[in-house]
């Protein structure tokens, strides 16, 4: 069995984030999130995995080369047009050996592959798509079964009075090879619009495979947070790395905490960390390497990348730093802001309500009361 992890998207939604790393790369508990989708496979004996870039593409082999070192088989194929999620896979065609599977390359899940797979097959689909359960499907892409599980329609993004379920295309499929036969090549061509409607039409057999295993679209800063958040309440399966240093709180090697710190879980720090005296971590937050953090600062529901520096009495509350980010002293984050890469925010600055700093930013003292 083979997979398709589809990861060509430029994850506008993510900026500033994205605009350095591509969001299949972004770091999740400071791995690439791309990880996480790769073990998946691994643990339902998926080994042979292709990869369809497009936006900055060698970022992935430099990271992870031919896949050994995660026990895998990686084939990379780059788009030099963007050709959308069903034109993508039409792209790796000539590697496809039989039935196999595709991912879209922004969901966190830990959906059961072996059990998709055989009702695939027990049912005799061309195309299965797995489903999950939203509180609000009117965002979303409703598929509706019949007593079968036999895909009925699709209805695009209804209006509440056009809600028949609450079902939703979770963005993992099981293919077979033949169907990409109906699909333009070197085309722009997408499943949900375009191939999907068009089989259900020619009675091709299509399933849907509901599911209550965790799912979430990592696509915007609150839901990346989100990803972490539910992942240090082991939502999802994770192997935690460092010291567990006193309930839910891992630390990596060689990091210093003053003693007059105070930290509470869950949360982890990575290696290499310097934390300053009367600083307060309050949990649901996740420190990459080599991160200096000063005296007097509060951090809670924060995802810091590594090699930040956070000045002394500084406060980073439901917010996201990115590499190598330097904050000064006394500057408030707060609110969902996102600051990119490289960026120094000088002293007495507060950046609040999902503000978005561009990588490379400067940022003079006391400019922003936001």
């Amino acid at each position: 069995m083979q997979a398709v992890i589809l990861v060509g998207g430029q994850g506008t939604r993510l900026r500033p984030l994205t605009l350095t790393v591509p969001k299949p790369m972004l770091p999740l508990m400071d791995r690439p999130f791309l990880v996480f989708q790769i073990e998946l496979c691994k643990r339902h004996g998926i080994r042979d995995i292709i990869l369809s870039t497009a936006y900055l593409p060698e970022v992935f082999e430099e990271y992870f080369g031919d896949g050994s070192r995660l026990g895998v088989r990686l084939t990379y194929v780059t788009e030099d047009e963007p050709l959308d999620t069903c034109g993508a896979v039409k792209n790796v065609e000539r590697y496809l050996e039989g039935t196999f599977l595709v991912f879209n390359g922004d969901v966190l899940t830990d959906l059961d592959l072996t059990a998709l797979v055989a009702y695939h097959r027990q049912k005799g689909s061309k195309v299965t798509i797995s489903l999950t359960r939203v509180e609000d499907p009117t965002a979303y892409g409703l598929v509706p079964l019949d007593r079968q599980g036999r895909i009925r329609e699709f209805v695009e993004k209804p209006s509440w009075d056009r809600v028949v379920t609450d079902l939703i295309n979770a963005g993992t499929y099981v293919l077979e090879p033949e169907i990409l036969q109906e699909v333009p090549e070197g085309e722009p061509y997408s499943f949900e619009r375009q191939l999907f409607p068009q089989l259900l039409k020619s009675g091709v057999p299509m399933y849907g495979f509901p599911s209550d295993a965790y799912w979430l679209d990592i696509g915007t800063p609150g839901k990346y947070l989100q990803a972490h958040y539910d992942i240090l309440a082991r939502k999802v399966p994770y192997e935690f790395q460092g010291e567990e240093i006193k309930p839910s709180v891992w630390v990596g090697e060689e990091t210093e905490i003053s003693p007059e710190a105070t930290i509470f879980g869950p949360t982890v720090i990575g290696r290499g960390c310097r934390i300053g005296a009367h600083t307060r971590i309050s949990g649901n937050c996740v420190i990459g390497p080599r991160c200096h953090i000063g005296e007097g600062v509060h951090i809670e529901g924060s995802v810091v990348h590594a090699n930040c520096r956070i000045g002394d009495e500084s406060q980073v509350l439901g917010s996201i730093l990115a590499r190598g980010v330097e904050v000064g002293r006394r500057v408030h984050i707060s609110d969902g802001a996102v600051v990119g890469s490289g960026s120094r925010i000088g002293d007495d600055n507060e950046l609040r309500k999902g503000i978005r700093v561009w990588p490379e930013t400067d940022l003079a003292p006391s400019t922003l009361r936001f």
